[in-house]
Parts: C-alpha cells; sequence; structure tokens
C-alpha cells in the first residue's frame, strides 16, 4: 500500500461503500480501512432471525438501490450481508480488509497520520465511517448476578437453542430487546420482560405499511435543524415494531396474553432478588400513546389531501397490568440466562483531534467537522432519519463527497451527473 492518500476512509460497512462510491464518481483518490471484512457487523452482531423493520424499497445504497423482487418484504440478515457484498462487486471499492485503525490524529505537516496494525498512513483528508454502534452496553448491575446466570448483549444472542434451557430474563425493550422477546417467546421459552420507556409503531395502518405513509409525507426527508426535537432526537430510542413475517406490530400487550411476564424497569439486584420499577402501566401506555399519534398523524394527512383508503377500527388494549410486581426472585423463576438489550455506546477515543462534546459525540454539522478535512458518515441522525439507515446514506454520502472534493479543488465535470445519478440509483 502507499503510505498517503488524498482521502482514508475508516470503516468498511454500508457507510465506508457509499461514500467510496461517491468519491470513485468523482475521481478521487481514497482508500477504505475495513478492520475485519464487508458487513462485519451484520454478520456477527445479530441474531439468526433479524430481518430489516423498513421495507426492502428503502435500501437504496448510492448506485445499487434494492435489486430483487420483493420491495415490500423485508431482507433477513443473510440477505442484507449478500446485498451488501452484491453493492461492493458492483463497484469494486479501493478497500483493504484486515486493517485496524488505531489512533487517527494532525499531522506535522498538512492533513492527518493515521495510525494501523499494518503501518502509519497519511492523508489529506479523513472520513470516519465507523457508524455509531460500537460499545455493548451492561451495567454494573449485572455483577450482583450469581456467575452461573449466563449472561449476553443483544449483540452475542443467537437463538433459543443455544441458551441453556430454562427461563430468560429480556432487559429492554427497544427494537432488539423486543424482537429477541419475541424470538424466545415464538420458541416456547419463558421470557420474563423488563419494559422500558421506547416508542412503539403501528406496523399497517389505513391500507399501507406505516413507512410507506411515513416517506409519502416526506417524514424521511426532514433534516434534524428542522426536527421538533432539533439534536436531542439523536438519543432517542427507536420505535419498536418488526419485519419478521412479512411484517407486523409487535404489542407487548399480546405477549402478556400468551403468557411472557412483564415488568417495569429493573432497579436492583440483590442476591437472588430481582427489583423493578412499578413503572409497566406508565410505560405501555406511553408506547401506545405514540402508536396513536402516528396514526393521526397520518389521518391529518389523508384528509387534507382527499385519499380514498379504508378507514381501521380504533385500537382497543388486550390486556392490563392487574398488579404491580416490583420484584421477584429469579432463582425460584428458574431463570438462567439474561439478554441486556439497552443498547450501545460511542467510543471515538482512537481519534485525537478536538471535535467532541462531553459524551464523546462529535461536533458536526451534516457530517462536516470544524476540522477541517475530518469528516463523520453513517451516524444516527447525521442529517435524517436515514442517515444511519440503508434509505438516507446516500444522500449524505453524496453531499460529504462534494465537500471532500471542493477542500481538494478537484473539479470534475461530471460533478452535475453524479448528483443526478446518486439521486435515481443508476
Amino acid at each position: 500500500m502507499a503510505m498517503h492518500y488524498g482521502v482514508i476512509v475508516v470503516g468498511g460497512g454500508q457507510a465506508g461503500l457509499s461514500i467510496s462510491y461517491c468519491l470513485s464518481r468523482l475521481g478521487i483518490d481514497h482508500i477504505v480501512f475495513e478492520q475485519h471484512q464487508i458487513a462485519h457487523s451484520w454478520r456477527t452482531k445479530r441474531w439468526d432471525s433479524f430481518c430489516l423493520v423498513t421495507p426492502n424499497w428503502q435500501c437504496q445504497l448510492p448506485g445499487f438501490p434494492y435489486p430483487d423482487d420483493d420491495p415490500e418484504g423485508f431482507m433477513g440478515r443473510d440477505a442484507i450481508v449478500e446485498y451488501i457484498e452484491r453493492y461492493a462487486s458492483h463497484f469494486n471499492p479501493p478497500i483493504k480488509t484486515g486493517v485496524k485503525v488505531e489512533r487517527v490524529k494532525g499531522s506535522e505537516g498538512n492533513g492527518f497520520e493515521v495510525v494501523t496494525n499494518q503501518g502509519t498512513f497519511t492523508a489529506d483528508q479523513v472520513v470516519v465511517a465507523t457508524g455509531g454502534y460500537h460499545t455493548p452496553k451492561i451495567p454494573r448491575l449485572a455483577e450482583r448476578l450469581d456467575p452461573g446466570i449466563v449472561q449476553l448483549h443483544s449483540a452475542e444472542y443467537r437463538n433459543p437453542e443455544a441458551l441453556p434451557e430454562g427461563a430468560v430474563l429480556v432487559v429492554g425493550t427497544g427494537q432488539s430487546g423486543c424482537q429477541i422477546a419475541e424470538d424466545l417467546h415464538l420458541a416456547g421459552r419463558k421470557v420474563h420482560l423488563c419494559v422500558g420507556g421506547a416508542p412503539r409503531s403501528p406496523r399497517r395502518y389505513r391500507g399501507k405499511d406505516v413507512v410507506e405513509w411515513l416517506d409519502q409525507m416526506g417524514y424521511y426527508d426532514l433534516a434534524i435543524d428542522d426536527h421538533p426535537q432539533k439534536e436531542t432526537v439523536r438519543h432517542k430510542t427507536n420505535h419498536y415494531v418488526t419485519g419478521r413475517g412479512g411484517g407486523r406490530e409487535i404489542d407487548l400487550r399480546h405477549f402478556a396474553l400468551q403468557g411472557m411476564a412483564l415488568h417495569g424497569r429493573l432497579t436492583n439486584i440483590q442476591g437472588t432478588q430481582l427489583t423493578f420499577s412499578d413503572d409497566l402501566k406508565q410505560n405501555l401506555d406511553q408506547a401506545d400513546a405514540v402508536a396513536e399519534s402516528i396514526k393521526r398523524t397520518i389521518d391529518a394527512y389523508i384528509d387534507k389531501h382527499n385519499i380514498d383508503v379504508p378507514m381501521d377500527p380504533p385500537y382497543r388494549p388486550v390486556w392490563e397490568p392487574e398488579a404491580v410486581e416490583t420484584g421477584i426472585d429469579y432463582r425460584a423463576a428458574n431463570i438462567t440466562s439474561v439478554i441486556w438489550c439497552i443498547g450501545y455506546g460511542l467510543d471515538f477515543s482512537w481519534i485525537e483531534l478536538p471535535v467532541f462534546d462531553g459524551q464523546g459525540y462529535p461536533g458536526h454539522r451534516r457530517g462536516v467537522t470544524t476540522v477541517p478535512g475530518l469528516y463523520f458518515l453513517g451516524l444516527p441522525w447525521l442529517y435524517t432519519w436515514g442517515s444511519a439507515r440503508f434509505s438516507g446514506i446516500a444522500r449524505d454520502a453524496e453531499y460529504l463527497a462534494e465537500q471532500v472534493a471542493t477542500r481538494s479543488g478537484k473539479i470534475h465535470p461530471r460533478r452535475s451527473q453524479l448528483v443526478n445519478e446518486v439521486a435515481i440509483g443508476s
């Protein structure tokens, strides 16, 4: 490998590949460093039954829209890996796998010094495309559990058969927690689910998938500066729903009717006693309120545009907590496994440049930082809801490629053509 590049892209997932595609179209010299292999996180950090929660037609990598014949379906884990691999084969990016970037810092000359396990390189510009899910969160509270209890983060869970016999405690009700709880439940396992404050979404409403309605309403084009919650939306938990079985709603109340034990937030572990908050009903009601709010927004859009679609019956809760259960003995409940589904933390400690806030989040505007030539791509709500997803990465990658080209002084006659090609997914 050469020791200097115009641009070094760190990360070879969908974000890194997307910016590589756009840079290649602009004739910008660059290389992509990937520590593992293409689509590593999709291969190794998703369970066997994992599938997208958004329809396949939203998979719009730059220059490579969803290529198969099931646009309304929801790709499973292996199909997602194949999609990314096919994308890489589509344009043959300059990617080097097995290269771990250990440090990025300013160069004594111009640009940046990038230290890797394969040597030290320099670059005029650097794009950090490692996403926003780095360090699995497991609370120190977990140390209080008996060593005989199997504990996994959601990234380590694969299937019910890989767990020991017995009941399973799932902590957290974001998308991963709810979907893993369902996976275990459908396999006949006894599940205890600690319900947090995550909102839920309807799957279909008034004749369409809710994603299609929101897309038609322009929600996925909404920039973060125009969002009512502004930058705080970056730290909100995603709505839970699933693409499993062709796509369906997740209503935890139905699981309770079928025997799943629902609890409030886990607040303490003392001996073999698990203590829960008494907020179960509140959390279920809040999740329902968000789902109903989404429906009302769609109703208003339908009314405004005089769209002729059928009405859906009003939502009725099928189950209510009868009594507040604030604790159980996990040994008496035969809980032998715990799955922590409480998300990830950021880890940009390897970037030795003054761009981060007190929480380790990079300061940027649409991925452009205050350090000239340093960019971030693939973070949740970098610019829109789709920034960390297949649906919105093209817009962000094309924008940053233009910033890179402008800074490099590269004027390319096909620039306007690139904009059109990315827009239509040619």
